[in-house]
């Protein structure tokens, strides 16, 4: 992060109900406007991811998306609005976002992460926020903070149920939770069993306060924890989990020292050339 700076009269008034709170203060203000944060994804996590941190004061948010608003994304991604549908997610959150807070620093990254650029993307920031919603970036995002040394918070979605927990390097990784991919077509996308939208605001909500505790140096997060929650019987279940010494990136003899194809790795087709 770089060196804190003076907060200006409409800073103050604008943070007032932070800068009030014991736990944050002007110092814990001055951290979240010099924070750098990477969110994967512009969709159903990563509007209220994004939306919460901008307001909140964040000074610089990295997006890294290249799809286009759908009508069958409004129900969920509220950064997006009626008007943006067939805009790129991009140009549509960063509209939301500086209406909300034109202070903000937004950079949008218009292109797919993958093993060739993710290095290069999650280097430029303090914390890594994960919002995607397929294995093949998941293991791509964990396995890219954990290299760069960045934390990592992360969270999924689908259908009642949601998930969350945050990654510290050296304390655990999402190859410690799941070291191998469920087989293709096992565990079904949103677009294919559904989602009830809320979910994503509660989950992204949970993801927004983990990364501001962390970028403000308070609370405590769900390290070795993972966060369960039921939306049918409003049931919130912390389960604990731990680094695992047989790990094949964070563990005492790891063999994955850089990023692979995450396709492969997850048994995603090849599409056939044309």
């Amino acid at each position: 992060m770089t060196q804190a700076q003076t907060l200006t009269p409409n800073q103050v008034r604008r943070y007032s109900r932070h800068i009030i709170m014991p736990q944050v203060g002007s110092a814990g203000q001055r951290k979240l406007l010099n924070s750098r944060v990477l969110i994967v994804g512009a969709g159903g996590l990563g509007s209220p991811i994004a939306l919460y941190l901008a307001v909140a004061g964040v000074g610089t948010i990295g997006m890294v998306d290249f799809d286009i608003v759908d009508l069958t994304n409004l129900h969920r991604q509220i950064l997006h609005h009626n008007s943006d549908e067939g805009r790129q997610k991009l140009q549509s959150a960063k509209d939301t976002l500086l209406g909300y807070n034109p202070d903000l620093n937004f950079e949008g990254h218009e292109e797919p992460i993958t093993s060739a650029n993710a290095m290069g993307l999650v280097s430029q920031y303090d914390l890594i926020i994960n919002g995607a919603d397929n294995f093949p970036t998941r293991y791509l995002v964990n396995d890219a903070a954990y290299l760069a040394g960045k934390p990592l918070v992360d969270g999924s979605i689908l259908i009642f149920d949601g998930q969350a927990t945050t990654y510290i390097p050296g304390q655990g990784c999402y190859r410690c939770l799941f070291p191998t991919p469920p087989p293709p077509g096992e565990v079904p996308s949103c677009a294919e069993a559904g989602v009830l939208g809320a979910m994503c605001g509660i989950v992204g909500s949970i993801q927004a306060v983990e990364a501001l505790k962390l970028l403000m140096s308070i609370g405590e997060n769900l390290v070795g924890r993972l966060m369960l929650i039921d939306g049918l019987s409003m049931d919130f279940r912390t389960v604990k989990i731990r680094r695992n010494p047989a790990c094949p990136l964070c563990g005492d003899n790891p063999t994955v020292t850089e990023l692979i194809d995450y396709d492969q790795f997850c048994g995603i087709p090849v599409p056939a050339a044309t």
